[in-house]
C-alpha cells in the first residue's frame, strides 16, 4: 500500500481548518480511508492509503479530500487554463518511448515545503503509476531557464522531444558539475545507474532540447540547468512514456498539486510529427487533458450495494461531497444518475467506484449492520476442505509447506523445464498471458507448480539438504470453452532433492497419499520432458490420468544449478475427491 508524508501544520493550512488537533485530522483522515501509520522523524504524519487513489500522494491532494469531507468544497472543479504559448515538437523519437505530454504552470510561491511535496508526489507518481519510470517518467523544470525555438506553426515557443546519440549529446545533469554524454551519465552517475536500464538498449535514447540544447535525459535525469529551486516560480512540466493515457493522467495530478498552491495553469500544444511511432502520428494534442468522464448508476444499485433507502436528492448531494457532480434522470426503468468524474480522478473506471464514493460521503461507519436475508450458515468450502487435509498429508509425509506466486514467465514455466506449450504433457498449455506485466518475471499465470518448486531449490543450494518441498496452489491455461476463456484448477506438486533421491521416493510418498485418501493408484511408464526417459510414469487415479511423477531430467538440474538428483510428481488436487 502506498505511504506518503504528509505534515500535519501544512494540511491545517491547505485545508483552512487550524483549529483542528492531530488527534481530530487522524479521525477525518481514516474516515476517508488514509490509515496513520506513525510519524516520520520531521514530526510528519505518515498516511498509507488504498493504491488507486494516487490523487492522494500529495499534501495537496490530502487537502482537497479533506475539504470535500468538511463540505468547504463541493462538486467538479476543473482549473482554468490559460492558452498554450509552448509547444512540444515530437519528431524522430524513439518508437519504444514515443509519448509524450506536458504543462506550464506560473506563479507558484516554491516554499521549502511546496518543493518538498512536489518532490514526494514525483517520486510517488513514479514509483506507482509510472512504474518505475518505465511506463512514465515526470520532468518538471524552471521555465525561465529554457529558451524557446520558433513554433513550427510561427507562434510561440518550442522544445523538441526526440533522440539522440547517445555517446554524442552532452549536458550537464543533477548533481554532477560537468558536461556528460547519456552513456557516461548511464555508467558513472548515480541516477542513471539506478535508471539507465530503462534506455541502455536503444540505439538512441529519448531527448529533449530547447534552442540552448539538451536539457532533459527521459526517464533517466534532468539537466542541471533548468533545476527547480524555492526561488523558482514559473515552471515547465514535461512527462514522457509508452502510454499517452498514463503520463496524461499523471500530468493532471501534478497539475492540480501545483494549482492548489496558487499557480495557474497553462496549456501547452504537443506536435507528432507524420511519421511518428504510435496512434498519434501526425496530430496536435492540447495538454493537459482536463476532460470530465462520466459513469452511469441507478438508484437501485446503489441502495442495494449500500443496503440502506436514500432519496435521490441525498445521491446527488453526497456526490458533490465527493467530489463529483450528478445528475438525476428518471425513466421506465427507474432513476438513475449521470455521474461527472474529475480529471485527476484515474481510479475511477466502474460505477461501483462511484458507489463506493457516495458511501464514504454518506459515512460507511453510519450504517448498520444487518444480518443477511438467507437461511444458511457459512462455513468452509468442501474444495478448501480437501486442500487443508491434502496439505496435512504432504507434512505428515516430511514435505515442508510451500506459497509460491501463481504469476511467472514464459522461460521459468516452459523453456528452463525442457517444455513447450503445445507439448502434449502435464504443464504444456497455451498460458494465460497478462496484457501489461509490471515485471519481466511476471507475464504469465502457470500452468503448473513443479518449476515453482524447482526455482525454490535453485535458491536454495546454501541450504542443508535433504529438502523435501511441496506445494498446493492454482494452475491455469487458455480454454475458450470457459465462459472467461481461461480454466483452473488446484494443483499438487512435490519435489525431493537429497543424494539418493529416486522415482522409487517419490512414487512411495504418492502412493501414501493414495491411500490416505482411499484412491486406487497406478503409475504406467510414460514419457516427460522434464523427466528421465524410463524413469517416468502417468499418476492414474481411480482409473484417470492426473499427472506425472518421475526423476528430473539432468538438463533441467543443471539449468538450476543443482548438483543432487531430484524425484518429483504433481497431479490434480480434485483426483482426490
Amino acid at each position: 500500500m502506498p505511504v506518503v508524508d504528509v505534515d500535519p501544520d501544512e494540511l491545517r493550512h491547505l485545508t483552512g481548518h487550524d483549529e483542528k488537533d492531530d488527534e481530530e485530522l487522524k479521525s477525518d483522515l481514516f474516515d476517508l480511508g488514509l490509515e496513520f501509520e506513525g510519524w516520520t522523524e520531521d514530526d510528519e504524519f505518515q498516511l498509507e492509503f488504498a493504491p488507486d487513489r494516487l490523487d492522494r500522494l500529495s499534501v495537496e491532494g490530502v487537502a482537497r479530500s479533506l475539504r470535500y469531507h468538511y463540505g468547504d468544497d463541493r462538486g467538479v472543479y476543473v482549473p482554468t487554463t490559460n492558452s498554450a504559448e509552448w509547444t512540444i515538437e515530437v519528431e524522430d523519437q524513439p518508437e519504444e518511448r514515443p509519448y509524450v505530454t506536458g504543462a506550464v504552470v506560473r506563479g507558484l510561491d516554491m516554499s521549502e515545503d511546496a518543493l518538498e511535496s512536489l518532490i514526494q508526489v514525483q517520486e510517488k507518481l513514479h514509483a506507482t503509476m509510472g512504474r518505475k519510470r518505465a511506463k512514465g517518467a515526470i520532468g518538471v523544470h524552471d521555465l525561465t531557464m529554457l529558451k524557446g525555438e520558433a513554433a513550427s506553426d510561427g507562434t510561440g515557443k518550442s522544445i523538441t522531444y526526440t533522440s539522440a546519440d547517445p555517446d554524442e549529446a552532452t549536458f550537464v545533469p543533477l548533481d554532477a558539475d560537468r558536461e556528460m554524454t547519456p552513456n557516461e551519465v548511464m555508467a558513472e552517475h548515480e541516477t542513471g545507474q539506478t535508471y539507465g536500464d530503462l534506455v541502455a538498449d536503444f540505439d538512441r535514447v529519448p531527448a529533449i532540447y530547447d534552442a540552448i540544447g539538451l536539457f532533459s535525459f527521459p526517464p533517466v535525469i534532468n539537466g542541471r540547468r533548468t533545476e527547480v529551486s524555492e526561488d523558482s516560480r514559473d515552471l515547465f512540466i514535461e512527462m514522457t512514456g509508452t502510454d499517452q493515457w498514463t503520463i496524461d493522467r499523471m500530468c493532471n495530478i501534478v497539475c492540480y498539486a501545483l494549482e492548489a498552491r496558487g499557480g495557474k495553469v497553462e496549456r501547452v500544444e504537443v506536435q507528432y510529427a507524420d511519421d511518428a511511432p504510435g496512434e498519434y502520428a501526425g496530430r496536435t494534442l492540447e495538454r493537459p487533458d482536463f476532460e470530465v468522464r462520466t459513469k452511469t448508476v441507478t438508484l437501485d444499485r446503489i441502495e442495494s450495494i449500500l443496503g440502506v433507502d436514500l432519496d435521490p436528492r441525498d445521491v446527488v448531494d453526497y456526490a458533490e461531497r465527493a467530489g463529483l457532480d450528478a445528475t438525476e434522470t428518471r425513466s421506465e426503468d427507474g432513476v438513475s444518475f449521470e455521474v461527472e468524474i474529475p480529471p485527476y480522478r484515474v481510479d475511477v473506471i466502474h460505477p461501483l467506484d462511484v458507489v463506493d464514493d457516495i458511501g464514504r460521503a454518506l459515512g460507511f461507519n453510519s450504517l448498520e449492520p444487518t444480518y443477511p436475508d438467507v437461511s444458511t450458515v457459512g462455513g468452509r468450502h468442501e474444495r478448501s476442505r480437501l486442500e487443508d487435509a491434502a496439505r496435512d498429508t504432504l507434512v505428515g509425509l516430511g514435505f515442508e509447506d510451500l506459497l509460491n506466486f501463481h504469476m511467472t514467465n514464459e522461460a521459468e514455466n516452459f523453456d528452463r523445464m525442457n517444455v513447450a506449450p503445445d507439448d502434449d504433457c502435464v504443464g504444456a498449455a497455451e498460458p494465460v498471458t497478462i496484457q501489461e506485466p509490471y515485471s519481466e518475471d511476471y507475464t504469465i499465470l502457470r500452468t503448473w507448480a513443479l518449476p515453482s518448486l524447482m526455482m525454490v531449490l535453485e535458491n536454495n543450494t546454501h541450504r542443508r539438504y535433504p529438502q523435501d518441498l511441496a506445494e498446493i496452489g492454482l494452475a491455469a491455461w487458455l480454454d475458450d470453452t470457459e465462459n472467461t476463456g481461461a480454466a483452473e484448477h488446484r494443483t499438487v506438486a512435490g519435489a525431493l532433492a537429497r543424494t539418493d533421491a529416486s522415482y522409487e521416493d517419490a512414487k512411495a510418498r504418492l502412493q501414501a497419499i493414495a491411500e490416505a485418501f482411499d484412491e486406487d493408484l497406478r503409475t504406467p511408464a510414460t514419457t516427460h520432458p522434464s523427466f528421465i526417459d524410463g524413469r517416468a510414469a502417468e499418476v492414474v487415479l481411480d482409473g484417470e490420468s492426473v499427472g506425472v511423477v518421475g526423476e528430473i531430467h539432468p538438463s533441467v538440474l543443471v539449468e538450476h544449478d543443482l548438483e543432487l538428483p531430484v524425484a518429483a510428481f504433481e497431479f490434480r488436487l480434485d483426483a482426490l475427491e
